[in-house]
């Protein structure tokens, strides 16, 4: 996985996720997600208790898709028909498919609201804003609520560390910071939709609380 970030990659991604009629292709998807990595490992260790999960998820899903059904997990609607239809999903604790890919990508929804969230906040920021209280703000109207204490405590000590609003700019390798604004401003909207289609139709098939 590549180390240098830029937000252009991002977008291209997220404009690639989508079908004609709105379904969710996992390979852009996870591609995406590996461009957001790139940005989380481009400031250091400060995002490891997330970045290190997603990238063991992301791992899962390319393993769907290269094996034998495969096809079946060409975009997330024909994964959630399909593992649902063969009860390959563990709607409570302790089944025999802990990592479904429906279970598996919802930790990676749960994580994209947070860095929507964050993003969004740091695109309408202004100098004076601290990069720590709008990434906190962020991971508590988000994961916060699926991690035990201990992670939350300690992504509360590593959220102080991070480096101020410039240097977020700097490392999503843009242009000016104006560029950087405009670029998210075309970016996020892409994000959200995603985000919103898989929401949905986790919420119709009753599959956001996996366990």
């Amino acid at each position: 996985m590549a180390d240098s970030f830029s937000l252009h990659n991002v977008l291209d991604k997220f404009k690639l996720c989508l079908s004609d009629n709105k379904e969710v292709y996992i390979q852009y998807y996870i591609a995406g997600w590996r461009e957001l990595v790139s940005f989380m490992n481009s400031l250091g260790s400060v995002f490891y208790f997330i970045s290190s999960d997603v990238v063991k998820k992301i791992q899962i899903l390319d393993n769907y898709l290269t094996d034998e059904n495969g096809p079946q997990y060409l975009t997330i609607q024909s994964m959630v028909k399909y593992e649902l239809d063969n009860k390959l999903v563990d709607l409570t604790k302790g089944g025999s498919h802990p990592e479904s890919g429906c279970r598996t990508l919802l930790r990676l929804h749960r994580a994209l609201l947070w860095l929507q969230l964050f993003l969004e906040s740091l695109r309408t920021s202004t100098e004076e804003s601290k990069t720590s209280a709008l990434c906190s703000e962020a991971y508590n109207a988000s994961l916060a609520q699926y991690h035990p204490w201990i992670i939350r405590k300690a992504a509360g000590v590593a959220l102080c560390t991070l480096p101020g609003r410039d240097a977020f700019f700097d490392v999503m390798n843009a242009g000016s910071h104006q560029d950087v604004i405009t670029l998210l401003g075309e970016a996020l909207p892409q994000i959200s939709e995603v985000y919103q289609i898989t929401q949905d139709l986790y919420a119709k098939n009753n599959l956001l609380d996996l366990p």
